[in-house]
């Protein structure tokens, strides 16, 4: 019998007040960037609707803006103008390539958004869901596809909300803008008057007031699958963990309240090669997929930098992901392959929040 995970609890150390809601609590559910939406919130039955189409419709603006999978998107536009023009992107596009190039700038280009080519050239984008990929690409490829990159290659104009194409990049924003559209839709329901809810897109939430019984809304921390290295390995079978050492992750519970949080898993999207796993993220340093990184986890105010901070920690890799938290007081669960099996790296600021 495998044993049973331990069970922590973890609230905000500057939980805000909240006052308790009248009411129900009603849920509503739709479909948005690939995958689907869910929200739990206070309301009255007969403004459901209503409410619905505030969230579809706020979603709805991010995949017309930000979608590299739609070509007449904003971004695809971008992506396709010619070299030296200026482009006037939408106020909502703008604010999410600054905040991803200035996260590009703090980390030294570990993490970056303009990695378009490289993506598609691993699978992991349009043209890999039209052929798929099965064998990694060589390496001339490899670079090749990163001489498209660079997120020093972007400038902006601030005061006209313009970004320059310098010839032939890519942007992706498939690692920021789930967390945005969170952040888009539950910004749309607190216009619309709707002050306690919880709201998750893909597996990234953002939670908001307590529910009717005075309770906040608790939400389990995404945990690697317990089968989920069981048929490929990342770098070498001594990097395969058994279940029972899956099964031995802690399971965490969070008070999401004034709080998002985002999880980036090499579960999620690979695919298998001689019994090596190449999955999603990939490292704009060499070109090639992040090994050795499970999952990670960021809980922060806002979506958007929790989603990107959990595909920066889960590149950084072991070495250098716990110093980057520690040095930017984030609050971070991260989980490593190693020879002895899966080990867990929690910052201070995640620690903290354990009662």
């Amino acid at each position: 019998m495998m044993p049973v995970a331990s069970r922590r609890v973890l609230v905000p150390l500057d939980l805000p007040p909240a006052a308790l809601p009248i009411g129900m609590v009603r849920s509503l559910h739709g479909a948005t960037m690939g995958t689907s939406w869910s929200a739990w919130l206070v309301a009255d039955a007969a403004r459901l609707p209503g409410l619905q189409h505030v969230i579809q419709s706020a979603l709805d603006d991010v995949v017309a803006q930000m979608s590299h999978w739609e070509a007449g998107s904003d971004l695809g536009r971008f992506n396709r103008a010619l070299p030296g023009t200026w482009q006037v992107l939408p106020e909502a596009f703008f604010t999410v390539l600054d905040c991803a190039l200035a996260i590009a700038r703090d980390s030294a280009g570990a993490y970056d958004p303009t990695i378009g080519t490289l993506v598609d050239l691993w699978g992991f984008g349009p043209r890999g869901a039209q052929v798929p990929v099965t064998t990694p690409p060589s390496r001339h490829a490899i670079e090749q596809a990163r001489s498209t990159c660079g997120w020093q290659r972007v400038t902006l104009d601030h005061a006209t909300r313009r970004a320059q194409q310098p010839g032939g990049l890519a942007l992706d924003f498939s690692s920021i803008a789930k967390g945005f559209g969170v952040d888009h839709a539950a910004q749309a329901l607190e216009r619309a008057g709707v002050r306690s809810y919880l709201l998750e897109v893909g597996g990234e939430l953002r939670g908001c007031g307590a529910k009717p019984d005075g309770t906040p809304w608790w939400v389990e921390l995404e945990r690697p699958p317990v089968d989920a290295y069981m048929t490929a390995h990342t770098a070498s079978p001594t990097d395969t963990p058994a279940a029972h050492e899956l099964q031995d992750v802690p399971v965490d519970v969070v008070a999401l309240h004034g709080l998002s949080v985002a999880t980036s898993g090499d579960y999620r999207r690979y695919f298998e090669h001689d019994g090596v796993r190449y999955a999603h993220t990939l490292d704009p340093r060499t070109g090639y997929p992040v090994q050795h990184t499970a999952s990670v986890t960021v809980l922060h105010a806002s979506c958007m930098v929790a989603d990107a901070l959990a595909t920066l920690l889960t590149v950084l890799g072991p070495d250098d992901a716990p110093a980057y938290a520690e040095r930017c007081g984030l609050a971070a669960r991260m989980l490593y392959l190693t020879p002895a099996g899966m080990r867990e790296s929690c910052s201070s600021a995640f620690t903290a929040m354990l009662t």
